[in-house]
């Protein structure tokens, strides 16, 4: 991030682009986000390139971090965009106007998502993030350990980007505006009760199936039951259909059946959630390095 801060002390273009080094992005889309910010209003901060990678027939692991990107930046962030809401960034094939850039002050140095935060910040001052409809290409991490590293750096910083803006949620409130509060209360705020309460629930569920605990069966009276079994299985099959969904859009129908076994994904995305959770208090500001090239 202070890299990033250096790099926009000297820029001294009307717009900033930031891409990773491994980044392939489309040949045209400079010339995209530029004839797009001529068309969108002064409210426009930022426009946000579309994610794919080019090793997704890896291994499993790729293919299940496709299907994750493909959820993400083909159907969830352009709903957002149309919502006009909270979009938190991508960390690569960012395009800013670089006064908007400047007036936010740029990126916090201190948070180890610092392209969420901005994306918070950005809404906070009453600016704009639209998706962009041009794809850049990066390498899926393809490692487990590095790809749990990768993923606990990125919960971590959530996990910042969260509580430093509910320092004063009143504030909070006031400067978004009940919709999109709320919207950051469950982009950042249940994505992260989800990753860490996830393994929890999934073992309760194990236990009272085949163990039959009658402990267990005060902590779920008849209603609690219902609704619980209602987020297991319409819930899961509604990311699961979306994770296919998605791919089938993009036309990697080879993909579909790695989305059909997202759960076992999500139990690596909990495993890192819980490494962030106690990261976050011993060793807040580690960045741990992603490997490329493998």
């Amino acid at each position: 991030s202070s890299d990033l801060n250096i790099g926009l002390a000297h820029a001294r273009g009307r717009y900033l682009a930031l891409y990773d080094a491994e980044d392939r992005p489309e040949p045209d889309q400079l010339r995209k986000a530029v004839a797009a910010f001529s068309r969108v209003g002064p409210k426009v901060a930022c426009l946000q390139a579309k994610l794919n990678f080019y090793n997704p027939r890896q291994n499993l692991l790729t293919r299940w971090f496709t299907a994750e990107y493909a959820a993400w930046f083909d159907l969830a962030l352009p709903g957002l965009s149309a919502l006009g809401t909270i979009i938190p960034l991508g960390g690569t094939s960012n395009h800013f106007v670089t006064a908007r850039l400047r007036e936010l002050r740029g990126w916090d140095a201190y948070n180890v998502t610092e392209d969420c935060d901005l994306g918070v910040r950005i809404a906070r001052a009453g600016y704009r993030v639209l998706t962009l409809d041009s794809t850049t290409w990066e390498e899926a991490c393809s490692v487990l350990p590095y790809w749990i590293s990768q993923r606990t750096r990125w919960v971590k910083g959530y996990m910042q980007t969260y509580l430093v803006h509910m320092r004063n949620p009143f504030r909070l409130l006031r400067e978004l505006g009940l919709r999109d509060f709320l919207a950051f209360q469950i982009l950042l705020g249940g994505l992260l009760f989800a990753f860490l309460a996830n393994p929890i629930f999934w073992t309760l569920a194990l236990f009272w199936l085949v163990l039959r605990m009658e402990a267990l069966a005060d902590l779920f009276p008849g209603f609690v039951f219902l609704m619980s079994a209602f987020c297991l299985f319409v819930g899961n099959f509604l990311f699961i259909y979306v994770g296919a969904v998605a791919c089938y859009k993009r036309r990697a129908y080879d993909l579909v059946g790695a989305a059909l076994l997202a759960p076992a994904y999500w139990i690596l995305m909990s495993y890192s959630g819980w490494r962030a959770f106690f990261q976050f208090f011993s060793k807040p500001f580690l960045w741990e390095k992603t490997r490329h090239g493998l």
